[in-house]
């Protein structure tokens, strides 16, 4: 019976034994699962967002830049990622928080902010003065990446006083998005081993339309009484020189100055713009009076005075009615955008 006994032992022992092996056997196999999973990111807290613009002024074509005063309300759960401190708004010269209030008395953390913002972008002013300007305003977490928390729009009444209005312009749309900013550093932290961040933002940006007929001849109408005053030259007798010539280079600085003038309230550009188009088209045509006129004082100092006179009358009519399609073709273009 003992003997038995033993036998049994042994063969229970074998087969534990055999079970053992292969519980170990398959944890092994599932080491390499459980690492990878114990190394994901967590699921990131959500921060609900809203923004209320009360103002956007001081709109600088010439420093880049203008201002945008709001209300901006964040609501959240993980007290660690205390927007107070650790508010980030990318494109800002300078922030201002006038004002804050924060209450963690719920389940969550309730922050409202009323910010002064000087903000730095681009234009675009090709087009100028009949310009589309994108005002863009955006927030981050600076110490929190997109693996902790994601920005969520709370899109519940309106986002831009009705009652406010921009001096110059009309404001087309406002748009809200989320996205994510990626920085290719990492920002100096040796616990990230590439030089790859990336951080979750709330976006806004203000479409503006300029109300532009008003600016426009403001700029331009010196510029094409310059013209009217060379044009008027193919209207005096080609004896009268010195008053054609005279009047034609006066009329050439006139639109120089004037250019001049309109660049110096613009930022610097590459580009060749409308200001540009408007100011050589005229100059050319102005280069083409004192052209025609030096062409018809010939004329006559050879004793064609009709021929002065019908080179005149021709000149007169092309080159008005040629400046004028330009102009309008060109301005129609910038119009329609």
């Amino acid at each position: 019976m003992f003997i038995f006994a033993a036998i049994f032992d042994c063969i229970l022992l074998t087969y534990m034994a055999r079970k053992l092996k292969l519980i170990l056997l398959f944890a092994i196999a599932l080491l390499p699962v459980i690492k990878a999973a114990a190394q994901q990111p967590e699921h990131p807290d959500t921060v609900r967002a809203g923004i209320y613009i009360t103002s956007i002024h001081d709109i600088d074509f010439k420093q880049r830049d203008y201002a945008m005063n709001m209300w901006l309300w964040l609501r959240y759960k993980k007290k660690e990622f205390d927007f107070l401190q650790n508010l980030e708004v990318p494109q800002a010269k300078s922030v201002n928080k006038s004002f804050s209030t924060i209450d963690t008395s719920g389940d969550e953390v309730y922050l409202l902010m009323k910010l002064e913002c000087i903000m730095s972008d681009s234009w675009r002013i090709e087009k100028f003065p009949f310009d589309k300007q994108k005002l863009r305003f955006s927030i981050e977490n600076s110490q929190f990446d997109s693996r902790s928390l994601v920005f969520v729009i709370d899109t519940l009444g309106k986002h831009l006083d009705p009652r406010y209005a921009i001096k110059g312009w009309q404001v087309d749309s406002l748009n809200l998005t989320t996205g994510t900013r990626i920085y290719e550093t990492n920002f100096g932290d040796k616990a990230v081993p590439t030089p790859h961040s990336e951080y979750s933002n709330f976006k806004v940006v203000v479409n503006i339309e300029r109300d532009a007929m008003g600016l426009f001849w403001k700029l331009f109408l010196g510029m094409y009484v310059s013209f009217l005053i060379a044009y008027v030259c193919f209207y005096i007798h080609a004896d009268s020189f010195d008053s054609r010539f005279g009047l034609s280079v006066g009329g050439l600085f006139a639109v120089v100055g004037n250019k001049y003038i309109v660049d110096s309230s613009l930022p610097e550009s590459s580009t060749f713009t409308l200001v540009d188009t408007l100011h050589g088209i005229t100059l050319v045509f102005i280069l083409g009076t004192i052209a025609c006129n030096a062409f018809s004082l010939q004329l006559f100092k050879k004793g064609k005075e009709a021929q002065a006179r019908k080179l005149d009358n021709v000149a007169a009519q092309v080159f008005l009615i040629v400046y004028l399609l330009l102009n309008a073709f060109f301005i129609a273009r910038a119009v329609k955008g």
